[in-house]
C-alpha cells in the first residue's frame, strides 16, 4: 500500500513562521508539518531529540524549498530548562513564533494498570502532558506580548475513551484535551486560536516506539486494514493553520476508513 507524498500550497493567513516542536519532529507527523508549512511559503523551526535525523529534514527541507528558513534545534520537551533555553534562543525574526504544532508524544507499552512500570509511567506523563506544557507557556508568552498565535495541539482519539492496556497514554491524550481547552478560555481576548487535532491509526513509528523496538508486533496493529499516513495528519493541520482569522478550528477528529474507534476496526 504505497503512497507518494504530496504537499499542501494552502495560503496561509499568518507572518509565516511555524514552530513544529516535537519529540518525533525528526520523523512521522512531526516531519510532514514542517514539510507541509514549508510548501504553503512558512519558515519553520523543527525540534527533536534526535540531531542527526532533525538535520536530515532540514537538509530536505532547504532542498525542497529553498525560500523558506529552516531553523533546527535539539531539544528534549521533558527537560523544563532545555525548553525555556531554547524558545528563548531562537534568533532573530524565527523568534516571534506565529504557529505551534505541539507534537510532542509517545506510547511505551501496552500493560495493564497493575504492571505498568516506573519509567512508562514517567516517560509518557513528561513527555505528553508536563513537556507539552513547557512548550505551550514559553510560546504562549510571546503570543501574548505579540497580540496573536495559533497553538495547534497534537491530541489521539486515545483522549476520547479509555481502552484496555492503554491507560497512561490514554490519560495523557485526554489531559491535552482539558489542556487546550482550559488555554482556549484563557486566550479568548488576545487572540490566540487553539486547535486539537485528534487522529486515530496512523503508521508512524509509534507504535515501534510502543512495543519497544519490535517491528513485527508494530506491523500487526496495521493487518487487514489501511491505516492513515503522516501527511494525512499535516494536511489537516495546515488546514486549520491556514483558516480566515475570524475562524477557529477547534478539534478535527481523523479516522482511518473503516476504523470507527481506537479499538474498532475493519480488517480484511
Amino acid at each position: 500500500m504505497g503512497h507518494s507524498q504530496t504537499y499542501s500550497a494552502a495560503k496561509l493567513t499568518v507572518t509565516h513562521t511555524c514552530l513544529t516542536c516535537s519529540t518525533g519532529a525528526s520523523s512521522g507527523i512531526g516531519e510532514a508539518c514542517a514539510c507541509q508549512f514549508a510548501a504553503a511559503g512558512a519558515n519553520v523551526i523543527i525540534a527533536a531529540r534526535r540531531l542527526d535525523r532533525l538535520e536530515a529534514v532540514q537538509t530536505k527541507i532547504q532542498g525542497n524549498w529553498p525560500k523558506v528558513q529552516v531553523l533546527a534545534i535539539e531539544l528534549n520537551v521533558r527537560n523544563r530548562e532545555d525548553v525555556e533555553r531554547a524558545i528563548a534562543g531562537i534568533p532573530g525574526e524565527l523568534a516571534d513564533i506565529d504557529i505551534l504544532v505541539n507534537n510532542a508524544g509517545l506510547a511505551m507499552g501496552v500493560d495493564p494498570v497493575s504492571d505498568i512500570g516506573d519509567e512508562a509511567i514517567d516517560t509518557v506523563i513528561d513527555t505528553n502532558i508536563k513537556g507539552l506544557l513547557y512548550v505551550s507557556r514559553a510560546v504562549v508568552r510571546i503570543m501574548k506580548r505579540r497580540g496573536s498565535g495559533h497553538i495547534i495541539m497534537m491530541g489521539s482519539i486515545a483522549g476520547m475513551a479509555g481502552y484496555a492496556n492503554g491507560s497512561i497514554y490514554c490519560a495523557t491524550k485526554s489531559a491535552v484535551h482539558s489542556i487546550s481547552e482550559s488555554l482556549r478560555a484563557e486566550t479568548i481576548s488576545i487572540p490566540i486560536k487553539v486547535t486539537e487535532i485528534k487522529p486515530g491509526m496512523v503508521e508512524t513509528e509509534f507504535s515501534v516506539v510502543r512495543y519497544h523496538g519490535d517491528k513485527d508486533k508494530a506491523d500487526n496493529v496495521y493487518r487487514g486494514m489501511e491505516p492513515m499516513t503522516a501527511d494525512d495528519v499535516a494536511e489537516s493541520v495546515v488546514f486549520a493553520a491556514s483558516r480566515h482569522p475570524r475562524c477557529v478550528v477547534s478539534e478535527v477528529v481523523l479516522l482511518a476508513t473503516g476504523q470507527a474507534s481506537a479499538t474498532l476496526v475493519h480488517r480484511e
